[in-house]
Formats: structure tokens, C-alpha cells, sequence
């Protein structure tokens, strides 16, 4: 259990937290097909191994380079889930008001037009790959990991360890298409909205983690 690559794992997972990262899922992924959905399951897989790769072996020179912090990471990743979950919480996102068409049509019993779903390219940087996968704490642990690898031999446990965890939040992915198909009108609805509600609560702790670190750190200034 001691071993970076685990422990760097087990982080990863732990903050990413599979179960309710299948829940926010769930209103992102139901206008799609099962093609599509596997298609944007093996590009978050891609775009989250990218990622974390990145932080492990660019991450500390890049931050420096750019004059970024974590913490202003952090911030912006809050930033971005609120835009995007608030109006799954007031019920007034894309998915919802669609499921609520649908509701209405089968009470009239008449056909309602209906737009076309979002292109997955459009959703698959955000809000799908960041913030509901990764963000700028996922980029820290990275960066913190990579400063305690002592040989070339670590870094590359380390990322493998990196790609394992992407593999996870593929799977997960795919998981919440076959998940989303099985559960009923309200139930999708129901479960729409209270993802926004958990979501909002993340997006908030986000933004006051990211901006407490922000101002701790120039108070140490």
C-alpha cells in the first residue's frame, strides 16, 4: 500500500468517486445513442490519460511556465460545474426540458418537435472531460506525485497508474449509458435534478477551496 503508483491510484479514485461520477453522468449522456456513447466513453478515457500523463511528467515546469497555480485551477474548474449544473438543479437544462416534451407528449398523445442532440465532440472537453472528470485538483495530485518519483522507473508506474485510472472513468461512462436506459421518465428526471443539486454542492467547494488556496498563498507572498 505504500507504493506511489498505488497510492497515486487509489487518490485518483477516491477523488473522481466512480458512483457519483456515474449519477452527474447520467443528463449528460441521454440524448445519445449506444454508438455514441461509446465513443465519447473512449474519448474521455483518451482525454483524461492526456491529462494526467501531462501533470506527471510537464505538469510542474508547465505551471511555472504559465504562471498558474492549482488553486487557480481549482477555482476555474468550479466556475465551469456550476455553469453547468445550476440549470439541472432549476430543471431547466437541455435534458430536462426534453424528458418534460416528451412527458407532455405522452399525456396529449400528439407528436412535439424536438431538437436534435448536442454534437459529442461539443460535450466531450466540457463540461464531460472537464470539470465532472477531472480538474485542477486531479492536476495537483499529479504534479505532487511526479515531485516524489525518484527514477525514470517510478515515473513509469506512476503512469500506468494514470492510465489505469483513465480506463476507470471510461468505464464508467459506458456504464451510465446502459444505466440511463433502464430507468423511467421520472426516475431520469428525478435523478436529473438531484445531480444538479450534488453537482452545485461540488462546484461550490471547488470555488471556496480554490480561492481560500488562492488568497492563503498570497498572503505567504
Amino acid at each position: 500500500m505504500s507504493h506511489p503508483a498505488l497510492i497515486l491510484f487509489l487518490a485518483l479514485f477516491g477523488l473522481y468517486s466512480p458512483v457519483a461520477a456515474l449519477a452527474s453522468y447520467l443528463p449528460i449522456v441521454r440524448p445519445y445513442s449506444h454508438g455514441q456513447v461509446n465513443r465519447l466513453a473512449l474519448g474521455l478515457a483518451f482525454n483524461v490519460a492526456v491529462f494526467v500523463l501531462a501533470a506527471l511528467w510537464v505538469g510542474e515546469p508547465l505551471l511555472k511556465l504559465l504562471g498558474i497555480s492549482t488553486a487557480a485551477l481549482t477555482a476555474t474548474g468550479g466556475i465551469a460545474l456550476a455553469y453547468a449544473s445550476i440549470p439541472l438543479m432549476r430543471g431547466k437544462a437541455g435534458a430536462v426540458e426534453e424528458l418534460e416534451k416528451l412527458q407532455e407528449q405522452d399525456k396529449k398523445g400528439a407528436a412535439l418537435p424536438t431538437e436534435p442532440a448536442p454534437d459529442p465532440k461539443s460535450i466531450l472537453y466540457t463540461p464531460l472531460t472537464f470539470p465532472l472528470t477531472v480538474g485542477g485538483t486531479t492536476f495537483a495530485f499529479g504534479v505532487a506525485a511526479s515531485a516524489s518519483a525518484t527514477s525514470a522507473q517510478d515515473k513509469i508506474a506512476l503512469s500506468i497508474a494514470a492510465l489505469c485510472f483513465a480506463a476507470v472513468t471510461g468505464l464508467t461512462l459506458y456504464l451510465s449509458g446502459h444505466v440511463q436506459r433502464r430507468i423511467s421518465l421520472k426516475g431520469a428526471m428525478l435523478l436529473d435534478r438531484v445531480a444538479g443539486i450534488l453537482l452545485t454542492a461540488i462546484a461550490v467547494i471547488l470555488l471556496a477551496n480554490g480561492f481560500t488556496d488562492l488568497v492563503t498563498d498570497r498572503l505567504n507572498q
